[in-house]
């Protein structure tokens, strides 16, 4: 069964534990070796992706999605937890999206980010560019499968919701440390616009990399404040509080797959859907100036050429005639 993934760009996404399983992002257990305990990470339909205008197709039956038990009771209490590769946020169960196939159950939400020096953090790019972190959500259905939501996050102004998350990370400072979280409302979490995403068929992007997601990434990113970026940069660890050799929980994401023969279907009009396709709004102005311009130049000159053709005329309309003056005295005598 496929798996959704919804991102946002801050994405959400599934992490399951295996039993002995052991992986890191760098290093010798890091991304370049996850294919050999790992068969899937090295084959097909692998997960994140660049999202750019070749592979990007306009959907019309892709539906409006409606986030439903997302408002959480403060008086319930969700675990925050340090797993060693991010930090997740236990969901509860009644959480689910109305607008899917079937129906999936919320089990979790997690993030990806960079580090302080280089806050370029999510998983999936869009054109090729990277947003500063990604948190994607999980949802499990009843046949084994799962749905994931992802979000791009973007530097910007302080976001009150993401801090009901962001001011307990000093409490999961280090790998297996948890704490509880006040319920609040998840769907504050999401970006404006949540109706336009892009929607493909791709994998879990740590192992075991199965290749049963259905991944929903949402086209508009959230906001949040550089203090909060940074916070979240700098305050976890990968390792345990008593590990003699400390790694800082940094660039915790898995580099861009190739796509192969895919597409990706997208519920909104994009620029490339216009005349014009493929060329950017740049290179569109620049090309309608360079024909006003054009077209101003050839109105100056004909005007010029006007002007000065009949400025000629008027000149020269005297051109061919003789004058000569009348001689009085001959005409006299001949009376």
């Amino acid at each position: 069964m496929t798996t959704p993934f919804f991102s946002l760009l801050l994405p959400l996404k599934i992490f399951k534990k295996f039993p002995g399983s052991k992986w890191t992002y760098a290093g010798p257990d890091g991304e370049k070796s996850w294919s050999k305990k790992y068969p899937s990470c090295g084959g097909l339909l692998q997960s994140p992706i660049d999202l750019h205008g070749d592979i990007l197709q306009f959907d019309a039956s892709l539906p409006a999605l409606e986030f439903l038990g997302y408002n959480v009771s403060a008086e319930e209490q969700l675990l925050l937890t340090n797993n060693g590769h991010s930090v997740k946020l236990n969901l509860v169960p009644d959480m689910h999206i109305q607008g899917l196939q079937s129906r999936y159950s919320a089990t979790q939400l997690h993030l990806h980010w960079g580090n302080q020096n280089n806050p370029q953090g999510s998983e999936h790019t869009v054109g090729g560019r990277h947003f500063a972190a990604e948190v994607s959500e999980g949802q499990a259905g009843k046949g084994g499968g799962h749905q994931v939501r992802s979000e791009h996050g973007k530097m910007g102004s302080f976001n009150p919701s993401y801090d009901k998350i962001f001011s307990h990370l000093q409490d999961v400072k280090y790998k297996g440390q948890e704490v509880p979280v006040p319920g609040f409302n998840i769907e504050e979490l999401l970006p404006e616009r949540p109706s336009e995403y892009y929607r493909y068929r791709g994998s879990l992007t740590t192992p075991p990399c199965h290749p049963t997601v259905l991944w929903t990434v949402f086209r508009n990113p959230v906001q949040v404040s550089q203090e909060q970026l940074l916070a979240l940069e700098t305050a976890l660890y990968c390792t345990q509080v008593d590990d003699p050799s400390p790694r800082e929980m940094v660039n915790n994401f898995r580099r861009v797959q190739k796509f192969d023969e895919r597409m990706v279907y997208v519920s909104f009009r994009q620029e490339q859907d216009l005349p014009y396709a493929g060329l950017s709004l740049g290179i569109i102005l620049s090309v309608a100036l360079a024909g006003i311009l054009g077209i101003c130049i050839v109105l100056g000159v004909s005007i010029w050429l006007f002007r000065r053709r009949k400025s000629s005329n008027k000149g020269g309309s005297n051109k061919g005639v003789i004058y000569k003056p009348a001689i009085k005295k001959e005409t006299e005598a001949h009376v």
